[in-house]
């Protein structure tokens, strides 16, 4: 009952909509929120599309499905731009959910490639090609771990800020890139171009006579072989502890350092190989450019997969379809890069929506509950 000194603006008024957080939320409805948010996305295109043209949006989809799955070489160009980005969400995953944040794949990826690339250079036909990308691939994974290695050893040493620290390697690594680039480059024209062009020294030969078969076979691997890492190893059962509490993991007998340096030196190897990947099989040069900014795509690629890899693999090949579908309807239609990257931005942002209602639900007052609790 109101007390009658009681006065109206004494009252504190209930918000007309307020957030309210999930506790549990079943994996069929979480996904169904996903699905409408794409849907949602790819009509909010369709506005676009009719908005500033006077083009059928069917046909635009059309055509974006045709640049991603329209021919056989073009489903295996998709396919590549899924396994690279998959790889790089598989090499974040465990710092992730380790709350290490590490942002600079970009950096591991380059120091990867350059070792790749240098290998290349220095020893491509004075040994045998095997032995030669065997070295590369151990070699850019070994650098890149060591490249993330250096943050983590003064984040477990002396708390240091690892998202600052990581990205300012990214940056360092540019610039050694760029040094050797020019330190290789014998026509002053800024690019080393391809390495090994009549030879292919160092090249990762073709499987099943597809030249990204290898890339596939390598990120369905390392994807269920980190599925299995972290869910069913005792590494991965580390993780998860440390990542929810340090103090938990301290008082359960778990050295937090050891986890930490060695968790980052997993993570930050397979960006290496990543980065081995990309010049061995894919540009087959190295640039500051052989990342492509896939260092940081992988991270919300993480995120969205829950550092789940199964997961992270759905993400993965949706980006990698609205990646190549946007370069389609640019040519199909004298879309120029911005608006088709609109498009892919939409998209996105749908996407990236749904987690927040996965997460929270909207709760409106109710007048008449309030009045009866008057």
């Amino acid at each position: 009952m109101r007390n009658k000194y009681d006065k109206p603006h004494d009252r504190v008024k209930e918000p007309l909509i307020h957030l309210v957080r999930r506790v549990d939320i079943p994996a069929s409805k979480a996904w169904m929120i996903r699905i409408l948010s794409v849907l949602a996305g790819l009509l909010v295109c369709a506005l676009f599309i009719m908005s500033i043209t006077s083009l059928n949006p069917i046909s635009v989809y059309a055509s974006m499905f045709s640049g991603a799955f329209g021919t056989v070489r073009r489903i295996w160009q998709t396919l590549k731009d899924m396994a690279l980005l998959l790889i790089i969400a598989i090499g974040l995953a465990p710092a992730f959910k380790l709350r290490f944040w590490n942002v600079g794949a970009e950096g591991q990826i380059l120091i990867g490639g350059l070792v790749s690339a240098a290998w290349m250079i220095n020893l491509g036909g004075k040994i045998p090609n095997v032995l030669l990308i065997l070295l590369m691939a151990l070699s850019a994974a070994a650098v890149g771990a060591i490249w993330g290695l250096i943050p983590a050893y003064f984040k477990s040493r002396y708390k240091t800020n690892e998202t600052l620290f990581t990205l300012m390697m990214n940056y360092v690594a540019l610039q050694l890139v760029e040094f050797c680039v020019d330190l290789w480059d014998k026509k002053q024209s800024h690019s080393v171009g391809i390495i090994n062009g009549n030879t292919k020294a160092g090249w990762i030969p073709a499987l099943f006579g597809q030249q990204f078969a290898p890339i596939v076979l390598i990120a369905a691997l390392l994807t269920a072989g980190m599925y299995f890492y972290m869910k069913h190893s005792k590494h991965g059962f580390e993780i998860s502890v440390v990542g929810e509490s340090e103090n938990t993991a301290r008082y359960a007998g778990i050295s937090v350092p050891k986890v930490i340096i060695r968790t980052m030196a997993i993570s930050a190897g397979i960006c290496g190989l990543a980065g081995f990947l990309e010049v061995a099989s894919v540009s087959h040069t190295i640039s500051s450019l052989t990342a492509g900014g896939r260092g940081f795509t992988a991270i919300i690629v993480a995120w969205l997969g829950k550092f789940n890899p199964l997961a992270m693999t759905l993400i993965t090949a949706i980006l990698a379809f609205l990646s190549r579908g946007a370069n389609q309807i640019a040519s199909d239609f004298n879309f120029n890069t911005y608006a088709s990257d609109i498009l892919t931005g939409i998209i996105l942002f749908f996407i990236l929506a749904s987690e927040f209602f996965i997460n929270y639900r909207l709760v409106f007052r109710n007048r008449k509950g309030k009045e009866a609790a008057d």
